[in-house]
């Protein structure tokens, strides 16, 4: 992946509008506080606080010295880095609409409840996941197809729908941070100048060892949750999508495309508009939809009536116009990350951590929380990659750090942990795909909890890290 931005560092700061490390803290505390107040205490959208933050933010800027253009190009690069996420949520939701319609996920739901136990379910489905992501090198594009799909087998199987979207989002991301095709793998790679494959090769001890004890967490949750399925659940489920779909092979075209495509390279959002009008054909050819009917539930989503309540809402989507929420939500968010960047509030911040590091081992885990810090100020996963790893690079260097470290340490970091944030655009794409909130799953995230805290682990343990050289870094402080 290439980006047309890169984030501003402290050396390309104007040093008379540099704000100092404790001034820099002023909108990261406001945020905090408008978020907890707002969010958590009013229970208003993450909409209000956002823009609370935005409206404070711009103030600070203004006050530094910054102009409304300036603030503007902040916006502006802020909005730049997210498009692309921006353009594919719009796409997976007119695709989750189009697949419901055609009957593919609906058949899927069909076939898993006959093939899978309570008992194994949430191991099984973050196996699928992880294999199907690593294959396809898309978290999303699994969680927004599958791993729908999976949701509405769990609750066949009564297995609680935070559990199944946990066991999920885990195995999309395990495998989409092990996957050569990923966006985040190969910017990750990319800004630390590092050669993509030894990148992967470093990050596998770690997601191993976190993937692996998230597999031990799911099948312990599944011994807890599992217990005789109520057969005539199972019947009702199965019997009201096959009263309202032609379940047969023709209704996996559309998934058996996007997958193909995605698996030969091809990048994700037009893979996505391919999956999407594959969907809609096939509805028209093997569900017998007109032509304006199946563009409509592409633009207005579904809504069934099948005699099953449990199916009915299962099978809900809202369709492109169902999008408009969760879009506001990621570019307020974007907006307020471009104005931390653009006023040096990040590089600022980034920059003193750096600076508070004595050993390789904390250099290596205060890398993993300042992108962690940066997810949730940005509420994007490229800026928690790029801003620390364009911050930081020549620091390994003095500490005698190969650059594998560092890619490792800020997508181990980085990349999973954006789906635990609520107003993140990878929580707010996880939780408005699934039905379920972002608060409610992120308990049963294990692997997003896991791999940043196996990170820290085998930083401070000094598995795997050189020994500090502290001769250079000593020269390079005086």
């Amino acid at each position: 992946m290439t980006l047309d931005f890169t984030p501003t560092t402290i050396d390309e700061l104007d040093p008379d509008r540099r704000p100092s490390v404790r001034f820099a803290l002023v909108p990261v505390l406001a945020v905090v506080i408008f978020l907890g107040i707002g969010s958590a205490l009013l229970g208003l959208d993450p909409h209000v606080p956002l823009l609370w933050s935005i409206v404070t933010t711009g103030a600070f800027g203004h006050y530094l010295g910054y102009s409304w253009s300036d603030l503007y190009d902040g916006v502006a690069n802020g909005l730049l880095m997210g498009l692309q996420a921006i353009l594919i949520i719009f796409t997976i939701y007119a695709l989750i609409a189009t697949w419901v319609d055609a009957g593919t996920i609906p058949a899927i739901m069909y076939y898993g409840l006959e093939l899978l136990s309570p008992h194994v379910f949430l191991p099984v489905a973050a196996i699928l996941a992880a294999v199907v992501a690593f294959a396809i090198g898309s978290s999303w594009t699994t969680v927004g197809t599958l791993g729908v799909a999976f949701v509405g087998i769990g609750a066949g199987l009564g297995v609680p729908g935070p559990m199944t979207v946990g066991a999920v989002i885990s195995g999309a991301y395990a495998g989409d941070k092990q996957s050569p095709l990923s966006d985040t793998t190969n910017l990750a790679a990319g800004v630390t100048n590092t050669p993509l494959y030894e990148h992967i090769y470093r990050m596998r001890t770690g997601t191993a060892i976190a993937f692996g004890l998230s597999l031990v967490g799911f099948a312990a949750l599944g011994l807890q949750a599992g217990g005789a399925v109520p057969a005539d659940r199972v019947a009702e489920i199965q019997s009201a999508v096959t009263g309202a779909y032609e379940i047969s092979v023709f209704v996996f075209v559309p998934l058996a495309i996007t997958f193909g495509l995605a698996l030969k390279g091809y990048p994700a959002l037009p893979t996505l508009v391919v999956g999407t009008f594959a969907g809609v054909f096939t509805s028209m050819l093997v569900q017998g939809t007109h032509l304006v009917p199946a563009w409509e539930v592409f633009m207005e989503g579904t809504e069934l009536e099948t005699g099953s309540e449990l199916v009915n809402d299962l099978l809900a989507t809202g369709g492109l116009t169902g999008s408009a929420w969760t879009i506001t939500v990621v570019v307020a968010a974007l907006v307020l990350g471009g104005l931390l960047e653009k006023t040096g509030v990040l590089a600022v911040l980034a920059y003193h951590l750096s600076q508070g590091v004595s050993s390789s081992g904390s250099l290596i885990a205060g890398t993993g929380a300042a992108a962690i810090l940066i997810n949730g100020l940005t509420a994007q996963q490229y800026m928690s990659i790029v801003l620390p790893g364009m911050t930081l690079r020549n620091l390994y260097e003095e500490f005698g750090l190969d650059s594998d470290e560092l890619s490792r340490a800020i997508e181990a970091a980085g990349t999973p942990t954006g789906a635990l944030i609520p107003w993140h655009a990878g929580g707010v794409f996880m939780a408005s795909a699934t039905g379920v909130s972002t608060l409610s799953y992120a308990p049963y995230y294990l692997f997003g909890l896991l791999s940043p805290l196996v990170l820290f682990a085998m930083a401070l343990s000094g598995h795997g890290v050189p020994t500090t050289n502290r001769t250079k870094r000593t020269q390079h402080a005086d």
